[in-house]
């Protein structure tokens, strides 16, 4: 029931570096999701409406009132 324990040395405890050109188009697909999903959620409604009708505001109606977006 001996079990080796294995004890880090200092170069397995380096984490790997990750170049920025690297993350920085994921980053930036992300945000453009993230702020799609915000319009879609919380500012679809009223005058600034991109799709006519309330399809996607009953969809989202109780997120938005999770969220704290005033809707009525």
């Amino acid at each position: 029931m001996a079990q080796a324990l294995a004890i880090p040395t200092s170069e397995s405890a380096i984490p790997a570096s990750i170049p920025l050109r690297e993350v920085l188009p994921w980053a930036v697909f992300a945000g453009v999701i993230l702020l799609s999903l915000l319009y879609l959620v919380g500012m679809d409604q009223g005058a600034t409406s991109v799709f006519s009708g309330s399809m996607i505001h009953e969809f989202v109606h109780d997120g938005r009132h999770l969220l704290g977006f005033p809707c009525h």
